[in-house]
């Protein structure tokens, strides 16, 4: 009995320490995928920026982010969402179950079918460019040259689609071979040719914004082609198949699962269109309000959340196959403990600095001290769900790793009702507001209804572990309080100027309160604290050679 009781320890002992080698070898692809996506979102500010100089919160802005809200979905959908969802399952299963030919050959025939449909989709997609205008912005037809202008800029950005999707197949080969780095990277390079084309066709043109249109296309090509050497060196690069059809039993099972992890990860997406829909009835400058608002939010959600979700997936599915479910809910209570350690206090950071960081990063040319103070709103109640989009992008995977698809639509397909529901009942008192807030409370009601779900499908998911975290990160975060009182009650921040002191001054506030919250975290003796800190000391000791 001695014997068996040490040898059961012996073995849990082995199990806990697999899992905790599982948990560093995600935080360090999350890791390198957060630096690529934080390269990609500075860019992405950048271009932001230079777009809010040149256009402010004009009509001609309006119809470009209009116009760009569908490429824009499509890259969220694609390459942050359903293609790896449907794509990393089946392509892992190959990878390990059977031979890499013919892996290989899944890759070539998912290439060829998804080349083909998405060139009829696109080809569909200009011609009926002036029917999804009125579809996702009727108020614009009241402008002639508004509506013309958003449904050229439409046709422009349409084969986006093509290229974003084909880069999104390349990232679900590369992430399930363990390549992070190339396909993290890539979204940066869409920007620097976004921005490229701005500053050198946009004073070229008629109509200057047409660049901005033209960078978002080409950027969405080089976003593919930069991720082509990485996987010749890994002898996975893409050959048209033939015959085309009967069509390829991977790819036929990626079908089953693409349109339902599509539906199922579109719920904010759709419930953004449906604001973009709304907010066109509203004063001038409330679609652009929302969409700089939106790209706040997506700062600290495409780094921390989305990358760790890209990270979890290919973990978390072969977890699945291999019926390993105790490690398939330890490794989504670390997932969820982690993206609220970080995304928590990132939404209390949005809110209480708002002002300061919307007047610093686009308050400057056209974009004046009223678009200041619309897009700050927008912010404020988008974050309200910040917590919730990025818990979303940890549940969510379980789902499909465990191969059901039809819960997260349905749950979501409740959310977009209450979506729905939501705007009516809060534009009117709340304006542009009270649709960015009916996105925030749609998407909380969404994540609980997907968590009281997933417990009862996998049963117990380390709660009382999770809710103690959650209990000191929201005690940590109470340090911002005190700092961002003192930088929003700085007058600096109604007046246009002194750029350096202002830049000093937030970047002086945002450092303090992270040391702050970290410092708090260490004194609670929190999980997550100590075991970022192993991390960066476990690498440290292997850069620095013994003496």
């Amino acid at each position: 009995m001695e014997s068996q009781g040490k040898s059961l320890m012996e073995s849990q002992g082995k199990r806990l320490a697999a899992q905790v080698q599982v948990e560093k070898g995600i935080a360090g692809a999350a890791g390198i995928v957060a630096f690529g996506t934080l390269i990609s979102r500075i860019l992405g500010f950048i271009r932001d920026m230079i777009l809010a100089n040149l256009f402010g919160a004009t009509i001609a802005a309006d119809a470009f982010y209009v116009a760009f809200r569908i490429p824009n979905m499509l890259r969220e959908l694609f390459a942050e969402g359903s293609m790896s969802a449907a794509f990393i399952p089946v392509f892992t299963e190959y990878l390990s179950k059977k031979s890499r030919s013919e892996a290989k050959e899944l890759a070539s025939a998912a290439f060829t079918t998804l080349f083909l449909l998405l060139c009829m989709v696109v080809t569909v997609g200009i011609f009926m460019s002036p029917e999804i205008i009125r579809w996702i912005a009727p108020g614009f037809v009241r402008d002639p040259y508004q509506f013309s202008l958003t449904v050229a800029m439409t046709r422009i950005m349409f084969p986006f689609l093509l290229f974003i999707s084909l880069a999104a197949l390349a990232m679900g080969i590369l992430n399930s071979t363990r390549h992070f780095a190339p396909p993290a990277l890539a979204s940066g390079v869409f920007n620097v040719v976004s921005i490229l084309f701005v500053f050198g066709f946009t004073p070229l043109l008629p109509e200057p914004v047409y660049g901005a249109a033209i960078g978002v296309a080409l950027g969405g090509l080089a976003q593919f082609l930069i991720q082509v050497p990485t996987l010749y060196q890994e002898g996975l690069s893409f050959k048209f198949r033939n015959p085309i059809w009967p069509l390829h039993p991977g790819v036929a099972q990626m079908g089953k699962l693409l349109l339902p992890t599509t539906l199922g990860l579109s719920v904010t997406q759709i419930n953004v269109l449906v604001n973009t829909l709304l907010a066109s009835y509203l004063a001038a400058g409330s679609v652009s309000y929302l969409y700089y608002g939106m790209r706040l939010i997506h700062f600290p959600l495409g780094i921390f959340a989305v990358a760790l979700s890209t990270a979890l997936l290919p973990t978390l599915s072969t977890q699945a196959a291999n019926g390993e479910m105790n490690e398939l809910r330890r490794t989504f209570s670390f997932g969820l403990r982690f993206v609220f350690f970080i995304t928590f206090p990132a939404m209390m950071g949005l809110i209480l600095f708002r002002v300061p960081i919307v007047h610093l990063l686009f308050e400057h040319g056209e974009f004046g001290p009223l678009a200041t103070q619309g897009t700050a709103a927008a912010v404020l109640f988008y974050s309200i769900g910040l917590w919730a989009f990025a818990g979303i992008r940890i549940v969510v995977p379980v789902f499909y790793s465990l191969q059901d698809t039809k819960t997260p639509v349905k749950v979501g397909f409740i959310a977009v009702i209450a979506n729905l529901i939501l705007n009516v009942t809060l534009m009117v008192p709340l304006k542009h507001g009270g649709l960015a807030l009916a996105t925030s409370l749609s998407a909380i009601l969404n994540f609980f209804l997907l968590l009281l779900i997933l417990r009862k499908r996998i049963g117990r998911v380390d709660g009382k572990r999770i809710f103690n975290s959650h209990v000191k990160v929201i005690l940590a975060t109470s340090c911002l309080l005190p700092i961002s009182l003192w930088v929003n009650h700085q007058a600096m921040w109604l007046t246009p100027g002194n750029w350096t002191v202002k830049a000093a001054t937030l970047t002086i506030a945002i450092f303090l309160s992270t040391a702050a919250y970290f410092a708090i975290q260490a004194l609670l003796k929190s999980e997550e604290f100590y075991f970022i800190l192993n991390l960066i000391n476990s690498r440290l000791a292997r850069r620095i050679p013994p003496s």
